[in-house]
C-alpha cells in the first residue's frame, strides 16, 4: 500500500473559544482529487490551511507525504516544498514580473539555476496558456490571468500535492471558466489535489471524492454522483438546495 498523500486524524482547532475544526479525519490517496464543499464558516479553508501549517491545529495528527506536521521547522520546510497552494487572492508580488514571480521560489528554495528556472516557468505559463504575459507585471493582467499565474507559480516548484482555497471566489464570472479549465487540465495529469470550492460543475467533472463540511465537521463524503444525487443528511440537502438555487 502506498502511504497516503495527506492524513488528518481527529484534528481539532480552536480560535479562542470558537471550535472551528471538530475531530476532522480525512485520508487523501496519492493522485486522488478531493473537492471540499460546505457553507461559509464550515471550516473548509481552515482545514486546508492546516495541511501546510499556515494555521496550527491544537489536537490530532496531520501527516503530509509521510511527514507529520509538528513544530519542527525543517520538516515543515520539506513539506512546503512538496505542497503547492493557490489562494482566493492571487498573492503575487506586484513589483516583480510574471516570470520573476514564477522563478523566485525555484531559484531560492530549490537552488535552481536561473536559466533552468526561467525555462520551467515558461513551460508552465504555456501550460496555463499565458506565456505571452511573462514580461508584464501582475497589475497589468486580469484577475483570471493573475490566478492562472498563481497556479503556474505553484507548479514551478513541481509539488506532489496542490491545495486550492476557493481559487475562483474573487473572480468575475467570465474569468471563472478560464481558471477552472486550467485546473481541470491539471487534474487530468494525475496531480494529487484538494480543492475548496463552490463550483459544483468542477466537482462533478474532476473530483474522485466530494467532502461536505458544516460547523467544523466532515458531515458526508463520497463520489460526486452519490453526494449530489443522493445526499444522506439534512445539512447536505439544505446546502445543495441553496447552491443549486444560486446557479
Amino acid at each position: 500500500m502506498d502511504q497516503p498523500a495527506i492524513l488528518l486524524d481527529r484534528v481539532n482547532k480552536w480560535y479562542g473559544s470558537m471550535h472551528v475544526l471538530r475531530d476532522v479525519s480525512l485520508t487523501v490517496a496519492q493522485g486522488e482529487r478531493v473537492v471540499v464543499a460546505g457553507p461559509s464558516g464550515s471550516g473548509k479553508s481552515t482545514m486546508i490551511r492546516c495541511i501546510n501549517r499556515l494555521e496550527e491545529h491544537q489536537q490530532g495528527r496531520i501527516v503530509v507525504d509521510g511527514t507529520e506536521l509538528t513544530g519542527d521547522l525543517r520538516a515543515l520546510d520539506a513539506i512546503r516544498r512538496e505542497v503547492g497552494m493557490v489562494f482566493q487572492s492571487f498573492n503575487l508580488f506586484p513589483h516583480l514580473t510574471i516570470l520573476e514571480n514564477c522563478t523566485l521560489a525555484p531559484i531560492h528554495v530549490r537552488r535552481m539555476k536561473r536559466a533552468e528556472a526561467e525555462a520551467l516557468a515558461m513551460e508552465f505559463l504555456s501550460r496555463v496558456r499565458i506565456p505571452e504575459q511573462a514580461k508584464k507585471y501582475p497589475g497589468q493582467l486580469s484577475g483570471g490571468q493573475q490566478q492562472r499565474v498563481a497556479i503556474a507559480r505553484a507548479l514551478c516548484m513541481r509539488p506532489k500535492i496542490m491545495l486550492f482555497d476557493e481559487p475562483t471566489s474573487a473572480l468575475d464570472p467570465e474569468m471563472i471558466k478560464e481558471v477552472l479549465d486550467t485546473m481541470v487540465e491539471l487534474a487530468q495529469s494525475g496531480m494529487t489535489m484538494v480543492c475548496v470550492t463552490h463550483e459544483m460543475g468542477f466537482a462533478r467533472q474532476v473530483a474522485d471524492r466530494v467532502v461536505f463540511m458544516d460547523r467544523g465537521e466532515i458531515v458526508e463524503s463520497g463520489r460526486p454522483a452519490d453526494v449530489f444525487e443522493n445526499p444522506q443528511t439534512d445539512r447536505l440537502k439544505l446546502f445543495l438546495s441553496q447552491i443549486l438555487r444560486g446557479h
